[in-house]
């Protein structure tokens, strides 16, 4: 019997059989754990991932393994760069097509040589707002501001008015066109209005010289407007809405109001509704007349100029306040030494606020110049002082 440990002979070299080599075993002893002979051999095929995944060499490192993809590569900050830059000059574009557009619409404006009459108040800004009976803005489609009336004879101050801007605060002051007073340049008293009236050697000038020789107040910059404007102006913005009380009307001014309550006003009945002097209420049925006469029609100027800034404050839309100012520039009047920076802090200065009414205390009166009022200098000393 041959030994089960005896080494088998080399085959021959024409001997087809294979020769079975045992693998070693993985325990010492070369056996399995029951003394057997080891695991048959693994056969031959790719190296574990694990083997593959080592480093090959003593200077290698392992492979990182891939992370997140990237967002907004080169390409991508190279876009946005782009279009931040088209959006700046776009905005660039606009405010520089803006700031032209306007100018061109102050450029328009006619400006009054007012001499040296302007001067500084101690503090805060004095604009002199006049409004005139002026028709010449009146063409043959219409006669905004009158209403099919008689014009007046020569040019007047119909509406004059001090703003005054100071910080937060914005006040106005009325001036009655009856206030008697000396007239700057004359040996003698008219009512204020005639100050201004050309016809009579008067003007922008002796108007402004006679209210800071009597009043104390000095006047910064001069505005003047005529009532074509004020249609054009009121119209441009969409029309205004004033609160009614009662019912209203004055067959003077060609003012006609049917309801009570917040109405909508166009151009040509917001100017009636400023230039009235017979203001008629229908109250209990009964037909009412404003006793206060020019006194009320002072207050209905405030309100209406009060809800017309605001407004324009409270615009947003360029193309609505270009067509207010273009509609306005026609028949506005402005000193010489006004500049568009002065317009823009004006318009500014008036940015959500409502201006505070002041009232002089007058009497009245009358005498060669007809129905006048008195002014009672005692009484008017408090408002005045807010306005030097």
């Amino acid at each position: 019997m041959t030994d089960r440990f005896q080494q088998p002979e080399p085959a021959s070299a024409g001997d087809k059989r294979r020769v079975f080599i045992p693998a070693p075993s993985s325990s010492p002893s070369g056996t399995g754990a029951r003394g057997g002979t080891g695991a048959p051999p693994r056969p031959p095929g790719p190296p574990p991932a694990q083997a593959r995944s080592r480093p090959s060499g003593p200077g290698d490192q392992p492979p990182v393994a891939p992370g997140p993809p990237r967002r907004g590569g080169r390409s991508g900050g190279v876009r946005w760069k782009r279009v931040l830059g088209i959006t700046a000059v776009v905005l660039v574009l606009c405010l520089l097509g803006t700031f032209l557009y306007a100018r061109s619409i102050f450029n328009r404006i006619e400006r009054v040589d007012v001499g040296d009459s302007l001067t500084s108040a101690s503090r805060g800004t004095n604009y002199l707002i006049v409004g005139s009976d002026s028709r010449d803005n009146v063409n043959e489609d219409g006669d905004a501001g009158f209403n099919g009336s008689e014009g007046p004879a020569g040019q007047r101050a119909d509406t004059m008015m001090v703003l005054h801007l100071e910080g937060d605060r914005a006040l106005m002051m009325s001036i009655p066109r009856d206030l008697y007073l000396p007239i700057s340049g004359t040996d003698g008293s008219q009512k204020i209005n005639a100050a201004y009236n050309p016809d009579l050697g008067g003007g922008p000038s002796r108007l402004i010289d006679t209210i800071t020789d009597n009043l104390g107040i000095p006047i910064d910059r001069y505005m003047e407007v005529d009532f074509v404007s004020f249609a054009g102006l009121v119209d441009g913005l969409g029309g205004i809405t004033i609160d009614f009380p009662h019912p209203a009307q004055d067959t003077e001014s060609g003012l006609f109001v049917p309801q009570s309550g917040p109405v909508e006003l166009d151009g040509e009945q917001a100017l009636a509704y400023v230039r009235s002097r017979h203001y008629v209420e229908t109250i209990d049925g009964q037909q009412v007349e404003d006793p206060r006469a020019d006194i009320g029609r002072m207050e209905r100027q405030r309100q209406f100029l009060s809800v017309v800034i605001g407004k324009l404050g409270d615009t947003r839309n360029p193309f609505t306040l270009a067509s207010a100012a273009s509609s306005m520039s026609t028949g506005l009047r402005i000193d010489q030494d006004m500049s568009m920076l002065d317009a823009f802090r004006l318009a500014w200065g008036m940015k959500g606020k409502t201006p505070e009414p002041l009232e002089l205390t007058v009497a009245n009166d009358s005498n060669s110049s007809g129905a006048v009022l008195i002014l009672d200098e005692t009484g008017s000393e408090a408002a005045l002082a807010q306005m030097r």
